[in-house]
């Protein structure tokens, strides 16, 4: 048995001839960065999460560099975060000489445990930036209020796993003041390279972030700000377009395959991740607990079963992130669960079959 962590080439082969006329129109025209299809996927993006701006950019880190240019963050700032996440979300924060505030996890969800929010905030926080782990959005509504509640402080949404989610009826990236996304090709939604989106509400954030993506411009050689070169490339905003026409229906195969995935777990006793029931995770991964990791991926991977990581070091324990304050202990929860999560394969046509054969390989290993 041989069985793919997830499958981009069934994908590819579903959608190629709707992914060639897009890759072609594109060579044709040759506007290659910022392209006509650029603007027509953030339209289709702004109808389908409903935020008023969408702006197309390199990449999901990009994204939240580009964000947190926009709103001014700092030397001297300060920005709440999550510590178990990927490092882009820290990273930016430290690129920009702000401070990243690492705030412990909910232990079943992994998502930042809002209780302890207020805690952290201190004069010099500018930011919150909360990261909808695993595909599944954090508690925004509580998060917002506790902004709200100390001096409008902007919300965040590292949303670079969840594009698709909801929550509370609402799509994921337009949950608070920015969403950020990303479509690494990995990702629920992924181009065939880098590539990421932004998303606000406010007018003045919008133009903020499209003249910060073009170098700080404003206009053709008028920089008003000083900005990056995070500009989209035509190609994947192609790709993207082709891959959004069945997006639909591949959210609804990932919602119903993670919810068969739990069926499994919880009738062979696995502990898994456990889904709010005011919000739908897009399954960018699916995620269980595992004692003795390592012994249990090297067996399932001697079966043909790959497994990976995400993520086995809490950031505030990076040596690159050393110099913040945090040390050992000072976010217990996500120490303690980097010991233990494993992702499974998972993707849009795992069959039933599938499912059922990597379930009992792990209840057997375990057992």
């Amino acid at each position: 048995m041989s069985i793919p962590f997830i499958d981009l080439k069934s994908q590819y082969q579903a959608l190629k001839p709707e992914i060639q006329a897009r890759i072609n129109a594109v060579l044709e025209h040759g506007q290659y960065i910022l392209g006509p299809e650029v603007r027509e996927l953030e339209e289709k993006l702004e109808i389908y999460t409903v935020a008023k701006h969408c702006i197309a950019v390199s990449s999901g880190t990009d994204a939240l560099l580009i964000s947190l240019m926009a709103i001014g963050i700092g030397p001297g700032d300060e920005v709440i975060t999550t510590p178990f996440t990927f490092v882009a979300t820290a990273e930016v924060i430290v690129l920009l000489g702000a401070t990243p505030v690492f705030v412990d996890i909910e232990p079943d969800t992994c998502n930042i445990d809002v209780s302890k929010i207020e805690a952290a905030i201190t004069v010099k926080t500018k930011a919150i930036m909360p990261v909808s782990l695993y595909g599944q959005p954090a508690d925004m509504d509580e998060i917002n209020a506790i902004a709200t509640k100390h001096g409008n402080i902007p919300v965040i949404e590292d949303a670079c796993q969840s594009f698709g989610a909801t929550y509370k009826g609402k799509k994921s990236c337009n949950l608070s003041t920015i969403g950020c996304t990303s479509f690494f090709p990995s990702k629920p939604l992924g181009c065939y390279g880098d590539g990421g989106a932004i998303f606000t509400n406010d007018d003045e954030l919008a133009q903020a972030c499209r003249e910060i993506r073009v170098h700080g411009q404003s206009r053709r050689y008028v920089h008003t700000r000083i900005g990056v070169g995070g500009r989209m490339d035509t190609l994947q905003a192609a790709i993207l377009l082709a891959k959004l026409e069945r997006f639909d229906w591949e959210v609804d195969q990932r919602v119903a395959i993670g919810k068969r995935y739990n069926e499994l777990m919880d009738n062979a006793g696995i502990r898994r991740m456990s889904q709010r029931k005011d919000r739908t995770s897009i399954f960018a991964q699916y995620t269980v607990f595992i004692e003795d990791r390592d012994t249990v991926q090297a067996q399932l991977k001697s079966t043909g079963i790959p497994t990976t990581v995400h993520y086995p070091l809490s950031l505030h324990l990076q040596p690159a992130f050393s110099g913040f304050g945090s040390i050992e202990g000072t976010c217990p929860v996500a120490e303690a669960v980097s010991q233990k999560v494993m992702s499974l394969p998972m993707h849009p046509i795992l069959t039933e079959e599938t499912m059922i054969a990597i379930a009992g390989s792990l209840r057997e290993v375990l057992s």
